[in-house]
């Protein structure tokens, strides 16, 4: 027998120290493996991204051999299944021992958002959040993959807290029409806009609705938006409604005035009348032009120019018809005591007499020595005693007849009465309840 083969069986026995690669390996490998065929050799470890650290039980020469134990050691990012392999007889390792990349758990997506990673979900990878727009973030806005496969932060949340927008309608001042005092103003109705998911639920006006009637004066409108999150959205305007006004008028001295619409406003009327016993001067009726000034002339009532040289009673009568009311008191003598003391009676009732448009005519005496007087301004006799007969009054006693404003002979009087009860009396007339209403209107009172 060869002495080599002895000495080297004897080394192999002997030498049991390990060695430590890198895990490539020269053509020794091949080498040995050709000449010793039935050693259970294990294929050369080729490690990406780590180093390996071997001990064999047969020395330097047999690195592969099986009983052969490594150590893997991953460089930072990467991992192996497991830290060491042994070479068994089966020729093959005991298990995988490749490098691979540590890779966290994917990430969560974000309602209403996303995110940007630099290395998807491996080591070191650095992921950017963002939210959709109209939504701001909750959280974190990165997350890095780190050593122990566990992101550094997670998922932020996306949530709606921008308020819906919504623009209100840009409505002109407008004027309201002649003879009128109210505008009917018309707008679109605002849309809102949610910057997130674009749902919006109720839109709230607040104030008058569209193509409403607006009166004179400035209003204050608003519009409302939610959307789904209850973010609340709002927008104001005005509108302004104007009426052109002319200066106001006022009723004259002893009369009224009596306006449609407002009085003022452009397109309005006012009539003017005057209390019994004056007459008008000037426009009866003036309105309000375009340019805002009156149309006609201005408005007074004169006291009325009583004529007493007519030659007829009638056409004495005639000019108080529809103005005054007649009180026509006869006596036979100016020292009847019936006359004496109804005068005495209605002298400090004269502002009562005024308010009620009466006008007393005096007839004294028998014709031809009977006076007659309206006030200071005297009647011929012959004028008197016409007027005796034309309404029948009896020259020789005493007698007192109203006469109404149309001229009828609405009550006789033998005998005195108070002012109290002539005021009654003329207060029932139809046409007398309609002076009280504009004389309360007007204020026209005796104190």
């Amino acid at each position: 027998m060869e002495p080599w083969p002895l000495v080297l069986l004897f080394i192999q026995l002997c030498l049991c120290s390990g060695y430590e690669g890198s895990g490539h390996y020269g053509d020794d490998e091949d080498w040995y493996s050709r000449n010793y065929r039935g050693t259970p050799w294990c294929a050369p470890i080729k490690l990406k991204h780590g180093d390996v650290s071997c001990r064999t039980p047969r020395g330097e020469h047999y690195r592969n051999v099986m009983g052969t134990r490594c150590k893997i050691r991953c460089k930072r990012g990467y991992e192996s299944m497991n830290s060491e392999v042994v070479c068994m007889a089966s020729k093959h390792w005991s298990s995988n021992y490749a490098c691979r990349e540590i890779r966290c758990p994917k990430l969560e997506m974000p309602t209403y958002g996303g995110y940007k990673c630099s290395d998807g979900s491996y080591f070191n990878s650095r992921c950017e959040f963002f939210c959709s727009p109209g939504y701001s973030m909750k959280g974190q806005k990165t997350a890095v993959c780190q050593y122990n496969k566990i992101w550094s932060a997670t998922a932020p949340a996306c949530v709606d807290i921008d308020p819906p927008k919504i623009k209100c309608p840009n409505v002109k001042d407008k004027w309201a029409e002649p003879g009128k005092l109210t505008v009917r103003v018309t707008w679109d109705t605002p849309e809102g806009l949610d910057t997130a998911d674009g749902i919006l639920t109720d839109v709230i006006l607040k104030g008058k609705p569209s193509k409403s009637e607006f009166p004179e004066g400035l209003h204050k409108m608003s519009y409302t938006v939610f959307d789904r999150a209850g973010n609340k959205g709002s927008c104001r305007f005005t509108i302004r409604v104007r009426v052109r006004r002319c200066s106001p008028l006022s009723p004259p001295d002893n009369g009224y005035m009596k306006c449609d619409s407002d009085g003022d406003n452009y397109g309005a009327t006012c009539y003017f009348t005057c209390t019994g016993g004056y007459e008008l001067h000037g426009s009866a009726a003036r309105v309000c032009q375009s340019g805002l000034s009156w149309s006609g002339s201005d408005t007074t009532c004169a006291p009325m120019n009583i004529n007493v040289g007519v030659r007829t009673a009638a056409a004495l009568l005639e000019q108080f018809y529809e103005k005054r009311r007649l009180l026509i008191i006869s006596a036979p003598t100016a020292a009847n005591h019936n006359y004496r003391f109804q005068m005495t009676n209605l002298q400090p009732a004269q502002c009562g007499l005024d308010l009620r448009h009466v006008t007393v005519i005096e007839l004294v005496g028998i014709y031809p020595a009977q006076v007659g007087r309206i006030g200071y301004r005297l009647l011929t006799p012959a004028l008197a005693l016409q007027l005796r007969l034309l309404l029948r009054i009896p020259q020789r006693s005493f007698q007192m007849v109203l006469v109404d404003k149309q001229g009828i002979d609405k009550q006789r009087y033998p005998f005195p009465i108070t002012a109290a009860e002539l005021f009654t009396t003329i207060d029932t007339f139809p046409l007398r309840k309609d002076e009280m209403v504009l004389q309360r209107e007007a204020g026209q009172t005796c104190q």
